[in-house]
């Protein structure tokens, strides 16, 4: 459990950023002053400085009279700045270490003054050679004011560059790099001895020729006396060892993966907040998710809940507490993120946290909308409701009847019963949710949980729904499960029944599935929908054969439910590709062979130990 920072109130600025120093009133705090203003502006020139020689290796990749030039330049008697190399590895390490540098990573920062303090030094030392070639050349004198430039920004903005590498990171660099040059060294030595056309080269020659490409390009002299192979052979070689050097950098660079998980305090805690402030957002309970983290404000009353999936801070739903603490929560969670350069976003905010996250620098984007019947407004009477009444009469004259249960007053062995149907039903093998599922069935903790059973007229049970709390009166689908040779309209007989029923636990709301895009499929059919709107929403009716878009907005409609909208939150529109495979992978939509398995805490009781895998949201259920 992480310590709580300050809470700043709701009142808090828009930015998060620490506030400016006041100005001294003596004079021996000027210096320290001017170097606190000019810091960020250094720090955002030596990211364009990156991002400039990012496009100038690209030219001269293009360019052959280019890059001719520059090779000659870096091969006769005076060098071109630091990292002009005119190759394409040099293109993607300056871009890499440019988004390193804007991300602002300590590691960055550290590789970049070191080598450019090198170079720097080396310059102005061939400069001050008494009758050396190299001050000859006027080339070299800008070379070495853009190398001494760019070094000497690196050190004005050193404080600005904060955030912190994963600890592993130089041994996972190291041997990567030892295990790439084996590899590298044992294909080079195979592709030589099939292709070489001298004798008397052994594995040896072959291994350290090979070895020799990767690292310099050309190999020793004595190497190349017993080895001439094709040009395809050596740039194959050459290109291992720009791959290696690449991954190596990543490696030496990446953030901290983040794989804190709930702990058992966190989750108390936060089950507390619950009680207390639960009813304020459907979503509050997903928070309990064990494959999430939990940070606090520094009065304990709020919390965020989060994620990191691929340098992706990724949080769900509202803050959990009192919204007077949420921008505590808020601004701990955001610091954190800087602190390890992880990209901060929320997943399914409402309105009334996405205000808040709004004043703290993040932009917001309408994903969709939820679903929610209020119990003393719902009525299967009226013209609207004919379709929907008459499959549910359909449904109920087949046989069909609805069991309601706490899972608390399920005994255990039909507990497990039912967590082995569940598995059987599920659609596909990937456990999907993380926003708006629970990702688990039938723990002891989660006793208030309501479970409703299906069973056909000869007493089998074909359907499954569980509900998680909502506050003291109200449910939220977590998850719904069904045998797929069942009656059509199942799934919204249950719901009806639940609706109808709703005094057997005391409901009074109940939050349905999420509908993405819903405004789109609404106004889009609408009599005067314009052109783009229009095409919008058949590109959406085109991708929802496969992700079930329209279908989900369709089947919640037909409650005539009262819709809120959920929103993404960001900071740049830059990082809105990558905050979306980030969600899409956490969702289970996108599986990483790599990623470790989903870490959750499944049913514990003896009775049911050895079960089939846990039962969670599919996606049938459209949470998650």
């Amino acid at each position: 459990m992480r310590a709580p920072r300050r809470s700043s109130g709701i009142g808090a600025v828009s930015t998060v950023k620490p506030a400016p120093t006041a100005v001294p009133a003596a004079h021996d705090g000027a210096l320290p002053v001017l170097f606190a203003r000019w810091r960020p502006r250094a720090a955002a020139a030596t990211v364009w400085y990156l991002r400039l020689l990012a496009l100038l290796n690209l030219a001269a990749v293009l360019a052959v009279p280019f890059r001719d030039q520059v090779q000659e330049h870096n091969e006769g008697e005076y060098f071109t700045p630091y990292l002009l190399t005119a190759g394409l590895t040099t293109v993607l390490l300056s871009l890499f270490l440019a988004v390193a540098m804007r991300r602002r990573k300590r590691a960055a920062w550290i590789f970049n003054a070191v080598v450019s303090g090198l170079f720097s030094l080396l310059y102005v030392l061939l400069l001050l050679v008494p009758d050396g070639r190299f001050a000859d050349h006027p080339l070299n004198y800008v070379s070495t004011a853009l190398t001494v430039g760019f070094f000497l920004a690196l050190l004005v903005a050193r404080r600005e560059f904060t955030s912190k590498g994963d600890r592993s990171n130089p041994k996972t660099g190291v041997a990567t790099f030892i295990a790439g040059l084996l590899l590298g060294g044992v294909v080079g030595a195979a592709l030589v001895q099939l292709t070489n056309t001298l004798s008397g080269a052994g594995f040896g020659y072959r291994f350290g020729y090979a070895v020799a490409r990767m690292v310099t390009i050309t190999p020793s002299g004595r190497v190349a006396e017993v080895i001439v192979v094709p040009t395809w052979v050596n740039a194959f070689i050459n290109a291992m060892g720009a791959v290696l050097f690449l991954v190596v950098v990543y490696l030496a660079f990446r953030s901290p993966r983040g794989q804190e998980l709930l702990s058992g305090d966190d989750e108390v805690r936060l089950r507390e907040l619950l009680d207390r402030e639960g009813g304020r957002d459907s979503l509050g309970y997903f928070a309990l998710r064990r494959d999430k983290a939990a940070i606090f404000s520094a009065s304990g009353k709020a919390a965020v809940t989060y994620r990191v999936v691929g340098g992706v801070s990724l949080a769900s739903g509202d803050p959990i507490g009192d919204p007077e603490a949420w921008p505590g929560a808020i601004e701990a969670w955001l610091e954190e993120a800087r602190e390890h350069a992880w990209v901060p976003a929320v997943m399914g905010a409402s309105e009334e946290a996405g205000v808040i996250y709004a004043r703290h620098g993040l932009d917001a984007l309408e994903l969709g909308d939820e679903a929610i019947v209020e119990i003393d407004e719902f009525s299967l009477d009226g013209r609207a409701m004919r379709v929907v009444r008459q499959a549910y009469n359909r449904v109920k004259r087949a046989g069909y009847t609805v069991r309601i249960r706490r899972h608390e007053d399920i005994p255990e062995g039909e507990m497990a019963a039912l967590l082995d149907r569940a598995d059987h039903w599920r659609d596909g093998q990937t456990e999907r949710g993380f926003s708006m599922a629970l990702g688990r069935l039938g723990d002891p903790d989660d006793g208030r949980c309501v479970m409703l059973e299906c069973h056909d007229g000869d007493g089998g049970l074909r359907a499954l729904l569980s509900f998680v709390p909502w506050g003291r009166n109200g449910l939220s689908l977590d998850l719904m499960r069904r045998d797929r040779d069942s009656e059509n309209g199942l799934m919204e007989f249950m719901v009806i029944e639940l609706l109808q029923r709703a005094d057997e636990v005391g409901l009074e709301r109940v939050s349905l599935n999420f509908a993405m895009f819903r405004s789109v499929f609404d106004r889009g059919s609408r009599l005067g929908a314009g052109p783009v709107l229009r095409l919008w929403r058949a590109v959406l009716g085109f991708f929802s054969r496969w992700w079930q878009i329209e279908s989900l907005y369709r089947a919640n409609a037909k409650y005539r439910p009262i819709w809120e909208p959920r929103y993404l939150l960001f900071q740049k529109s830059s990082e809105i590709p990558r905050i979306g495979i980030a969600s899409a992978r956490a969702e289970g939509f996108i599986t990483v062979p790599s990623l470790p398995a989903l870490f959750r805490r499944r049913h514990v009781r003896e009775a049911v130990q050895g079960l089939p895998g846990q039962a969670s949201a599919d996606s049938r259920s459209g949470k998650g």
